[in-house]
């Protein structure tokens, strides 16, 4: 809870290295959860299972996708890549997973399937109905048509997020 009491939930975003999926739907959140009023109440931030890109910023064409679309700056120019701590994932509410190798490394790191570790386009119904809920991964496509498709699979799952948050904090208002 924060000090004027409105209730906290954090959000964490996992890919790889930090610089392409994760920090885009770190910075979609974030404006979305704004557009919602909640910007006082939810936190995101995001990670990666490497840390190979530690320190890194947020790759070029994440950055331009965003601003192609007309996306605000939501600390685009402050990020820098780091590596999940495994005890970030008891501090996080929801962990969004990029890719289904994602969710099996925080389940390792974890030590078992917690259910606030999520992959990503499990908000998203369509995925889910047609079976595809890993977030293609653009880095290596090298091109702005990868990060088009990753910037709308990360779009199609912000409405279910948001939605789940949404619920999750209107359960804690009323035991709280």
């Amino acid at each position: 809870m924060t000090d004027n009491g409105v209730v906290t939930y954090r959000v964490c975003v996992i890919c790889t290295g930090n610089i392409c999926r994760s920090p885009m739907l770190e910075f979609l959140l974030r404006e979305a959860f704004d557009r919602e009023g909640l910007s006082d109440a939810v936190t995101v931030d995001s990670a990666g299972t490497s840390s190979e890109e530690s320190g890194n910023a947020a790759d070029y064409r994440t950055l331009d996708v965003l601003q192609r679309n007309g996306h605000d700056d939501w600390g685009r120019a402050a990020h820098r890549a780091r590596r999940i701590e495994k005890d970030w994932l008891a501090e996080r509410d929801l962990v969004l997973a990029a890719d289904s190798g994602h969710l099996r490394a925080l389940q390792r790191l974890a030590g078992g399937s917690p259910e606030h570790i999520r992959l990503i386009r499990s908000f998203d119904p369509a995925a889910v109905e047609a079976g595809e809920l890993d977030v293609d991964d653009p880095w290596y496509a090298w091109n702005d048509k990868a990060f088009d498709r990753t910037y709308e699979e990360m779009q199609a799952a912000v409405p279910g997020i948001v939605e789940h948050v949404k619920a999750e904090l209107a359960q804690r208002s009323r035991t709280v």
